[in-house]
């Protein structure tokens, strides 16, 4: 007797995230939130409000000592080197996905918008908060009627 592998083509009640779920090795998740070095690069968060840009960087377990952040014309950058004490580098990890050692991420503003001179950032509770203000000539005005004579 031979086992087949169907792909649900005569059981609809078990999708093909079944069979790829069975059929990686458990140690072997392949998350798509790290970099070509196997670092972790944080997640970012990134809202606009008519004001400012808002930026939440998710870095848990650190410093806001360990944080660089640069503006350099319209580019911003986020970067971070994060040394371990030799006490923790000894101990055996069997998988060590904690790898916030170093990142760099960088984002593209847009041209002419941002007040450089009133941007603000904070750490807390393990997110990199970010403000970066509109420049006043940049922010979107609401609608206005305007009179037909």
């Amino acid at each position: 007797m031979s086992l087949i592998k169907r792909n649900g083509a005569s059981s609809p009640a078990f999708p093909a995230l079944f069979d790829d779920f069975f059929s990686r090795d458990l140690f072997n998740w392949n998350n798509s939130n790290f970099s070509t070095t196997q670092t972790t690069i944080p997640s970012v968060n990134i809202k606009e409000t008519t004001e400012a840009f808002e930026v939440e960087l998710a870095a848990p377990g650190m410093e806001k000592t360990d944080f660089m952040v640069e503006l350099d014309g319209n580019q911003l950058t986020i970067s971070s080197v994060k040394q371990h004490s030799e006490e923790k580098e000894a101990q055996h990890y069997s998988r060590r996905e904690f790898s916030y050692q170093s990142f760099q991420r960088s984002f593209v503003l847009p041209k002419d918008v941002v007040d450089e001179d009133r941007i603000e950032a904070k750490y807390e509770k393990g997110l990199l908060h970010l403000t970066i203000p509109k420049k006043e000539e940049a922010k979107q005005k609401g609608p206005r009627r305007i009179e037909i004579g």
